[in-house]
């Protein structure tokens, strides 16, 4: 990462760190950007070169996490089935939330407010559509023989909607990151499992 990069990186992390700081403090609603940027020491102007929305601080590193997947699916390894591409490729996006949205408390506050917060559930809703699509693209790109686009995205989705439910449910129970990382890594195989019985 050039310099240029690093200073960006820790810039948004700043304004993350601000705002689950505030939205805990105060409250979501009454938070405001400009409240979110003063208390990084950063200008509004400067907040919306990295936000365009509150919502979207809660979900700063979903971009840069699906591009993750999508890369580990595009190097499909000789032999490997598409749950494992796929397990591979949910293992970097989990390792990526462990490291940054686990302990920084930003997944906790997430998980708060998606129950409460309309705006905050639309967003988050939105981003899992888009994610979901173009993780089920690159699967069924890695795969052309094996998984039409329905399957693909049936595959994908049933994988990805026990990470996300696992992760919900573990937050919510208040375990320590380590055990999130393992309820959501464990996830797909758990669903797997009963679906089969």
């Amino acid at each position: 990462m050039g310099l240029r990069e690093a200073k960006k990186e820790r810039t948004r992390e700043a304004l993350v760190e601000a705002a689950v700081r505030l939205f805990e403090e105060n409250g979501y609603e009454r938070t405001t950007v400009a409240q979110i940027a003063a208390a990084a020491q950063l200008s509004t102007r400067t907040f919306f070169l990295h936000f365009a929305t509150k919502e979207d601080v809660l979900l700063a590193n979903s971009v840069p996490r699906v591009e993750l997947g999508v890369a580990a699916l595009g190097e499909r390894r000789s032999g490997e089935s598409p749950a494992r591409a796929l397990a591979r490729a949910i293992g970097a996006m989990v390792a990526d939330a462990s490291a940054k949205d686990l302990p920084t408390g930003l997944a906790a506050a997430r998980t708060r407010l998606v129950a409460t917060e309309p705006a905050v559930q639309a967003r988050l809703l939105q981003r899992m559509a888009t994610a979901q699509s173009a993780l089920a693209e690159a699967l069924r790109r890695a795969y052309p023989d094996e998984l039409d686009p329905v399957s693909a995205a049936a595959v994908t989705g049933a994988a990805l909607g026990a990470v996300s439910a696992a992760a919900v449910a573990a937050l919510r129970e208040g375990l320590p990151p380590e055990r999130v990382r393992a309820a959501m890594l464990g996830a797909p195989a758990v669903a797997a499992f009963h679906l089969a019985e």
